[in-house]
């Protein structure tokens, strides 16, 4: 592999591991990748899911990154491996393990005790990547990023980032290594770039990312789309410009806008997205890129996947589901479509791997423009087609003068809505002459090709022959006229399903053309050296004594055609049945499609009241005592007041409980200055008595993160001591740095407490978070709830003795409170079914009801549900944690301030595949 950007093709998808947390879900994922049409995968190494302590790597996250390596090789992906530090990622502090918030030394800097942090980080997982360097011939890792967006570039960060890439090389890193600066600066190139303005640094390439493609309103409407940028060869160039920043290495994206995040308390805009950034999107913006020559590509994200537990930062809900190709639940959405026929036709037609900015070219039209660029080794020119500006969703009809060494010709073509077309002409296709097409190429092979274009749109082909060659129309509609005086053989067409010619001429290999409308190409798969049409999805395809042997997916009763070289097949392990048909096998009969699925009722529910805490009478001698006068916090107590925050005391995630013990009268009021996250919750109690509880507010996509709030005590309560004020706080997670200025470290539960505005004297505080690491989850997978520490969120725990209840839930007392059930599934072996758990109704984002539930299944935390912030209803359980041929269990924590009861809880289908 050479990567000098003129032979190599990197089309990349992002996913990460750490939102997937069953590794038999990171094989279907990859292989859906692989499917649609990439050729590499990157992935983010989450530092923070992987260090619970510092020093602390042994656990099975770690070892099964070992594992998600081997598979995407196995699957046969490149890797483009980002083990951070730093990866920002919309993920709990940035990625950060949340110890590092205790630190001295500023992070992403050359602070002592923070770079002996990560060297700790890089000995673990560049052990990992190095063992799996396509480099050493032993794996598919391609690339290395050693830190995201590091805008800073101060003396100390460029000692930060050396130290990186030395460390790296140390540990037996060979491939090349980059860097991904955020907003194209021109920060970080490598020492060959000449380019002015630029600022160099220890990376062997230049990476840059961007989110151009717009977001959807507030309202969850789509919007108008943006014009899409040229950053590289067609734009205006400079440090500023993106790819031309580095004058002599590849144009290279390493984050380019596939979707985006939402935000607590939005009305949930990712089937938004999912179309803002859909298939008008990606024809436009990604074939803008290709027309720039950014020949390293990397969409963020393919796959989103579910920020389960602790995972998600504070600007993000569980839902990590971005709008992506594939959505949360695995299912592919019709823009991974035009992600297939795009990564087809990069991985097809080599030339484009080696072109040059190409003369201007003009057009009929003031409202369409053309960037033109060739290869000059084989004449291939590309013409990419796109409106002026890129932006306008016009329909327009137009020519363009097309001229190669096979003469000059005005081309016809219609651009309507959000559409861009990329044509190739002078290309050698499969031992025939193409002079043009006004069909984009998908895809060819062994004397097929596979052309698509938009339903109802014409077309025309033109290929040379010396001598007039033999046409058939074998199935559609097509008009074919020879040219004697020039040798053009012109197909002339209207886009309608499918369109089958076979060309044969005298010393040309036969040629069929399968020349589609965009839903008949979706139904094409391209695997190795073999194309099938018909199924869901096509995993593999291996040929051995002649017997071709397909794996995939059906949805429905589906017909099968494959052009390979076999004589029999089998689909997923069966014989099927065929006949040869125009030189393809086709099925005698449709492949059958799932069966159905009957899912079970929720009930047998068992509940028990928590947050023995309240209670005065609750022993908490073995609790931490607050004893710490300093921090390393970014927010500092009150003067007078030892140091509350949770981070100071090791409880780095969820919930966290606090007991004041004084004597003396009790005040009128308690106010609070507390750091909750996004969305964070704290609840107060005197006594025994509820005072109240308190959100921070959201419904922005960068929400606050610390609250000042006022809890008033009523006179019956202001007698003398001694009193217990107990305090809990849920920590919606630790702020990303992005700004490289520890926002990380921004205190975490209560940061400073004062009693009618004046800090008191004489409290004793003891503090109780989590009560240790799960060992198999993870550090991100629990907090400091009673519950928790006690079992109660584990499938074994024994709840007989619990009340039973029923839906409708009855309001329970302020706190939280724990629903337990169990459930069988006996989904048929040959299903790929996926499921979630809905609560409430999904048609309101939120509701006026003022509680929030935990979710927990087989132990793991799949999630929060806020019933009044919202949006999210409905959370993805993933197979590997849902046992889909066993008995399962789900535990609910429901906190909330007992003015209402848990909504209506159900099990809902996702998406359902016979496999």
């Amino acid at each position: 592999m050479i990567l000098d950007g003129q032979r190599t093709f990197l089309w990349s998808g992002e996913m990460h591991p750490f939102r997937v947390p069953s590794p038999d879900l990171w094989r279907d994922v990859l292989e859906k990748m692989k499917a649609i049409g990439f050729n590499t995968v990157s992935f983010y190494f989450d530092w923070g899911f992987h260090s619970p302590a510092p020093g602390v790597y042994d656990f099975t996250g770690v070892r099964d990154m070992d594992r998600l390596l081997t598979i995407a090789d196995q699957v046969g992906l490149y890797v483009i491996a980002r083990p951070g530090p730093y990866i920002n990622a919309e993920t709990d502090g940035g990625g950060f393990p949340a110890w590092l918030a205790t630190q001295a030394g500023r992070a992403r800097s050359d602070a002592p005790d923070y770079l002996a942090a990560t060297d700790e980080w890089q000995s673990a997982i560049d052990a990992i990547i190095a063992r799996h360097q396509f480099t050493d011939g032993t794996g598919s890792v391609v690339l290395y990023q050693i830190e995201n967006e590091l805008a800073a570039t101060g003396t100390s960060q460029r000692n930060y980032l050396q130290h990186l890439y030395d460390k790296a090389r140390a540990d037996g890193i060979r491939v090349p290594i980059f860097h991904n600066d955020k907003g194209r600066n021109g920060y970080w190139v490598p020492p060959s770039s000449t380019v002015p303005g630029t600022l160099p640094g220890p990376v062997d390439l230049y990476a840059f990312d961007g989110y151009p493609g717009g977001t959807c309103h507030t309202d969850g409407s789509v919007g108008s789309p943006n014009a899409a940028p040229d950053w590289g060869i067609q734009g205006a160039g400079g440090a500023k410009g993106g790819a031309t920043a580095s004058d002599k290495t590849p144009g290279f994206t390493a984050e380019f806008g596939g979707g985006w995040f939402d935000y607590w308390g939005s009305v949930g805009t990712y089937p938004c997205t999912a179309i803002r950034q859909g298939p008008g999107y990606e024809r436009v913006f990604y074939g803008t890129n290709i027309a720039n020559r950014l020949t390293v590509q990397n969409f963020y994200m393919v796959s989103g996947g579910t920020s389960w537990g602790w995972l998600p930062a504070p600007v993000v809900y569980t839902s990590y589901d971005y709008g992506a190709a594939i959505d949360e639940g695995r299912q592919l959405r019709p823009k991974a479509q035009t992600l297939k026929t795009l990564g087809y036709f990069v991985q097809s037609v080599a030339p484009l791997t080696r072109v040059d900015k190409g003369d201007a070219v003009p057009t009929s039209s003031a409202a369409t423009k053309i960037e033109h660029t060739v290869n000059a080794e084989t004449g291939t020119n590309f013409y990419f087609a796109v409106h002026n500006p890129s932006s306008a969703t016009t329909d327009d009809s137009f020519t363009f003068p097309v001229t190669t060494a096979d003469g000059t010709y005005t081309v016809p073509l219609r651009l309507n809505g959000q559409d861009a077309k990329t044509l190739v002409a002078n290309y050698d296709l499969e031992g025939n002459h193409l002079v043009y097409s006004t069909s984009e190429i998908m895809t060819h092979l062994r004397g097929v090709a596979l052309l698509h274009g938009r339903d109802g749109e014409a077309g025309e082909t033109v290929l040379r022959y010396p001598s007039e060659p033999r046409v058939q129309v074998l199935e559609g509609a097509a008009e074919a006229a020879y040219d004697a005086a020039t040798g053009d053989l012109r197909l002339t067409y209207s886009h309608h399903g499918i369109i089958r010619v076979r060309v044969t001429a005298p010393d040309r290999p036969s040629l069929t053309l399968l020349i589609a409308d965009e839903d008949a190409a979706a139904t094409f798969w391209r695997v190795d050296d073999m194309l099938v049409r018909g199924p869901q999805l096509v995993r593999s395809a291996h040929v051995h004594n002649g017997r071709l042997a397909l794996t995939g997916d059906t949805k429905a009763s589906s017909p099968l055609e494959v052009w390979a070289p076999a004589r029999t097949l089998t689909w997923n392990g069966k014989p099927v049945a065929t006949r040869p048909d125009n030189g393809a096998l086709l099925a005698v009969r449709n492949l059958p499609g799932p069966r159905d699925i009957a899912l079970p009722d929720l009930t047998a529910w068992r509940y028990a009241a928590e947050s023995p805490e309240a209670k005065p009478g609750f022993d908490d001698a073995a609790w931490r005592t607050a004893d710490l006068t300093a921090t390393n916090s970014t927010t500092k107590p009150p003067a007078g007041q030892v140091v509350l925050t949770a981070d100071d005391y090791g409880f780095h995630h969820g919930d966290i409980w606090y007991r004041g013990h004084f004597d003396g009268p009790a005040p009128a009021s308690v106010t609070l200055d507390w750091g909750g996250g996004g969305a964070g919750l704290a609840q107060a109690w005197l006594d025994g008595v509820h005072l109240g509880q308190r959100t921070i507010p959201s419904g922005v996509a960068s929400p606050p993160t610390r609250n000042n709030d006022t809890f008033p005590i009523s006179s019956d309560l202001q007698t003398d001591g001694p009193h217990v004020l107990s305090i809990m706080v849920r920590n919606n997670s630790h702020n990303e740095d992005g700004g490289v200025n520890d926002a990380h470290k921004e205190g975490r539960g209560v940061i400073g407490a004062t009693f009618d505005g004046v800090v008191p004297s004489g409290v004793t505080w003891r503090i109780q978070g989590t009560a240790g690491v799960d060992p198999v989850r993870g550090p991100l997978n629990n907090g400091g709830l009673y519950g928790e520490r006690n079992g109660w969120s584990l499938p074994g725990f024994k709840d007989r003795s619990w009340s039973p209840v029923s839906q409708p839930f009855a309001a329970a007392a302020p706190g939280t409170s724990w629903y337990r059930t169990s459930f069988n599934l006996r989904i048929p072996a040959d299903v790929d079914a996926s499921l979630g758990l809905t609560i409430g109704d999904p048609a309101v984002p939120r509701s006026d009801r003022h509680y929030r539930v935990l979710i927990f299944v087989n132990g793991w935390n799949m999630g929060q549900y806020i019933a009044d912030v919202g949006p999210q209803h409905t959370f993805a359980l993933p197979t590997g944690v849902l046992d889909p041929h066993g008995r399962n269990t789900i535990a609910l924590a429901v906190t909330g301030d007992g003015s209402s009861g848990l909504e209506d809880v159900r099990l809902t289908t996702l998406g359902v595949a016979r496999r």
